[in-house]
């Protein structure tokens, strides 16, 4: 091995080294100093983050970055917004610009480990798929070939896009836009027969055309998508946090607490509903969180099931089921470790 080489692996050692101990410990005792949790979110996408007339975000990640507030310090509005790019995300993650990432975001092993982030259990499986023009005459997607497909960079959609053609032996002309209305305004306006992203976002995006019945999501889904809170390494703590605050929306589905029923629940003999509302305490200390923050969580937020239901659901503009992101119980993924 020459000295050049061994130069450089040492000095990518250090690098490795010197940058999480950055942030180690840090971000959860700035968060509470600051009095608020700072949450990158997607610029604008119906159902999971996007701000309405007056600039007050709402959606499915939105719902969990307020649910973080409400765990830390038992208000939904200690919360500011970063809209973040996909190109923008990981940047100002690893940076620091923002304390967690809730935009929509795959959980892959490149980024789980050379990023130097940590994925927080998913809060929505997904999986992308392709929308057309009814005009286009087609309804699988393996009849596109040759098509022209709208793509942003740095997204696994972009990857994806590639493989999916590749394996199945079709060629496509990419159009590759990065901000997320002038991708999909490039969709409409004609100028590629495709969009390609996660299929919750395709359902979003259709949602606020003036005609959605000239748009069709075709039925093929090309690839795993699971989305969920994103966050540095060198936190264990604030990892930590955003685990549970996840998988504390996830058991009080289970146990059917909802903000409806939530006070009444206090007075369970159920040592699992006690100890996640901390009428037992001891799980929130754990946490360095008091210990009725799954109540402030469920009180001010909801459980799973409420959070999907009017951020995404079937009475939604987006009308989804809930598929994969039903409780393990119903047959879907959403399952939550024992609170003990």
């Amino acid at each position: 091995m020459t000295k050049q080489v061994l130069g450089a692996a040492a000095a990518a050692f250090a690098l490795a080294l010197a940058a999480p101990a950055a942030y180690a410990g840090e971000t959860f005792d700035a968060v509470k100093a600051k009095g608020f949790v700072q949450c990158g979110v997607n610029t604008g996408l119906p159902g999971f983050g996007t701000p309405d007339s007056n600039g007050v975000w709402t959606g499915l990640d939105v719902d969990f970055c307020r649910a973080i507030a409400a765990a830390v310090f038992g208000d939904t509005d200690a919360v500011k917004f970063t809209p973040l790019s996909a190109q923008q995300r990981f940047t100002a993650l690893q940076s620091g610009e923002i304390d967690v990432l809730l935009r929509n975001t795959t959980w892959t092993v490149t980024r789980d480990t050379s990023l130097g982030l940590n994925f927080a259990p998913v809060t929505f499986y997904d999986g992308q798929g392709f929308m057309v023009t009814t005009a286009l005459g087609v309804s699988s997607a393996y009849e596109l070939d040759g098509a022209t497909v709208c793509v942003q960079p740095g997204t696994t959609t972009e990857l994806n896009l590639a493989d999916f053609f590749r394996a199945n032996g079709m060629s496509f002309e990419p159009v590759v836009i990065e901000k997320l209305d002038e991708v999909v305004g490039a969709f409409v306006s004609g100028r590629c027969d495709v969009y390609t992203t996660d299929a919750s976002g395709l359902a979003g995006t259709r949602s606020t055309f003036p005609n959605p019945g000239d748009y069709l999501v075709l039925p093929e889904l090309v690839s795993k998508e699971p989305l969920g809170p994103v966050v540095r390494h060198g936190d264990d703590q604030w990892f930590d946090v955003v685990k549970w605050v996840v998988f504390a929306t996830i058991q009080a589905e289970e146990k059917g607490i909802t903000q409806a029923n939530v006070d009444e629940t206090l007075e369970s003999t159920d040592p699992v509903v006690q100890r996640l509302l901390g009428t037992n305490p001891g799980m929130g200390e754990a946490l360095g969180l008091p210990d009725d923050f799954a109540y402030q969580i469920i009180k001010l937020v909801g459980n799973y099931g409420e959070i999907f239901a009017r951020t995404v659901g079937p009475d939604t503009p987006l009308g989804l089921e809930r598929g994969l992101n039903a409780l393990w119980t119903d047959g879907g993924l959403m399952y939550s470790p024992p609170f003990r």
